[in-house]
């Protein structure tokens, strides 16, 4: 891509993708806690100490971002979903970090 082609619609998706799993990860750790019959505390403290945990919340909060993908293709936003998938990559190098060479 390039940058002469870089739309408002762009950063939005950007700003959509890189925000979208940072709100659900309470969400996935609560779901996480009701169904493995933790309380909420032990799980979130779980993932403020250890990567390993927190780079596998991480990556399914990141699913969040499919839906908001999916609904910009449908309707033919295609500048929104490319900036969802560049927000999507933004967590990409922490993830491949901590569960492959550290």
């Amino acid at each position: 891509m390039n940058l002469r082609n870089w739309t408002a619609a762009h950063t939005k998706g950007l700003i959509l993708g890189v925000i979208s799993p940072v709100v659900f990860i309470p969400i996935v750790i609560f779901l996480l806690c009701w169904i493995q019959n933790f309380q909420f505390q032990q799980m979130w403290h779980m993932f403020t100490i250890d990567s390993v945990v927190r780079s596998k919340i991480i990556s399914i909060a990141i699913i969040s971002n499919l839906a908001w993908f999916y609904g910009f293709l449908n309707r033919e936003k295609y500048g929104l979903a490319m900036g969802v998938i560049l927000g999507t990559i933004c967590f990409l190098p922490y993830i491949i970090y901590v569960n492959f060479i550290r």
